[in-house]
């Protein structure tokens, strides 16, 4: 029997087959070279997103050595792109599509291709997304030139251009349904936001250095352009988990400036019963280990909060948004035994959608679960961001948009 992800490449190899697909657009699992999802041996184009550490156990330690595994994707005259990357990591990608005899091209910058037309609208939030939309009208261009297709965006006048000793991709005029494409894109558990009474969810499955620094900026602009409530206090809660060989405590350090009033760690399971949570079940873990994982979570934030110049004596030590604050802030973390639970905590049965049953006896009797509850239910208004595990953000979904799952 092959490795959970490999059995599911395979599958979705057979129903794209099966059901005679015009086109399939493949993402890798980890890495490039050695993923299972390269047995393609001439797909119609390739692409090579903003390279991140991540997977550093299985892909290297430098963003050199991950561009090196990225780029096992090319193939022999088949054309690829990239975006900018910082010139180490991009000389190699392009010593590897040298070696392989892959055209390889460097995408222009969005602005470039606004320049005598109205403004691209992007569907997705956050800087970054400019960087993604720019290599997706791209490789769409370049499929559909491939199947002579009409209206693929006209090319405007440019000077070829040999950047960093890569060649410039196209600069062309994006089509109407290319702009309507970028416009309607939307991407679940990726800068979404959910209003629901005085709760506003924030989901982002970052959980990369470089997607968490995005996901911080996102989030605080998004907490910038915010209704204020003309009385009443506001929280910010954050809901973290991580998994893997990823390293909490540098994710977490970059959730710091946020000013939270609390940290809730729990496990990627939305029940502690695995009945009816088959799907997220992972037979190389305990509930033990994950559980023992959040508890250092909570450690490492203990410990960046203690870290933080505290205030000098005599200045009110609050984070909370108000101006008066119900109660002063200390160190307030928590750790549940499932993303229910702590929903259960963080909603305080004012979310209008998710209405689970009564708590189990004893759920909130850790003193700062029963004194947070009580500032949670007064509020007028609460800001939470859940980041770290798009297991996480996916579990979360389950339970806030029931009929995703049905």
């Amino acid at each position: 029997m092959p490795a959970y992800f490999r059995f599911l490449t395979l599958m979705a190899f057979h129903v794209f087959l099966q059901e005679k697909v015009d086109l399939a657009v493949v993402e890798v699992g980890i890495g490039g070279a050695y993923d299972c999802t390269n047995i393609i041996r001439k797909p119609a184009v390739c692409g090579i997103s903003s390279l991140g550490i991540d997977h550093t156990s299985i892909l290297g330690d430098t963003v050199e050595e991950i561009a090196w595994q990225k780029g096992g994707i090319f193939k022999r005259g088949v054309p690829a792109f990239t975006v900018l990357q910082p010139d180490g990591p991009l000389a190699v990608l392009r010593d590897r599509a040298q070696q392989i005899s892959c055209p390889l091209y460097l995408c222009p910058p969005l602005e470039a291709l606004e320049e005598g037309g109205p403004p691209l609208t992007l569907g997705l939030e956050g800087e970054h997304q400019r960087s993604n939309a720019a290599l997706a009208l791209q490789l769409a261009r370049c499929w559909l030139q491939q199947k002579d297709y009409r209206g693929i965006g006209e090319l405007k006048v440019s000077r070829p251009s040999l950047l960093r000793q890569m060649p410039l991709a196209p600069v062309f005029q994006p089509t109407t349904h290319m702009r309507h494409g970028l416009r309607d894109t939307e991407w679940l558990g990726r800068t979404q936001v959910l209003r629901r009474g005085p709760l506003t969810w924030y989901l982002d499955g970052a959980h990369t250095a470089s997607s968490m620094q995005a996901c911080v900026r996102w989030f605080r602009q998004a907490l910038h352009r915010r209704p204020r409530p003309s009385r009443g206090s506001e929280v910010l809660v954050l809901l973290f988990n991580s998994t893997g060989d990823r390293d909490p405590a540098a994710l977490l350090k970059l959730l710091q400036p946020c000013q939270f009033d609390y940290a809730v760690f729990c496990p990627n399971l939305t029940e502690v019963s695995t009945v009816g949570n088959a799907d997220q079940q992972n037979f190389m873990v305990t509930l033990d280990q994950v559980l023992l994982r959040c508890l250092a979570h909570q450690q490492h934030w203990s410990r960046l909060d203690e870290e933080q110049a505290g205030p000098e004596p005599g200045e009110p030590t609050s984070s909370l948004l108000a101006p008066h604050p119900p109660e002063p802030r200390s160190t307030s973390s928590l750790v549940f035994s499932c993303i229910s639970h702590a929903l259960l905590w963080i909603s305080q049965g004012r979310d209008p959608v998710f209405q689970p049953p009564s708590p189990p006896q004893g759920l909130f009797a850790h003193p700062v679960a029963g004194s947070g509850a009580g500032v949670l239910r007064e509020a007028a208004a609460i800001h939470v961001l859940v980041t770290g595990s798009l297991h996480l953000v996916g579990g979360v979904l389950k339970l806030l948009e029931p009929a995703l799952s049905q």
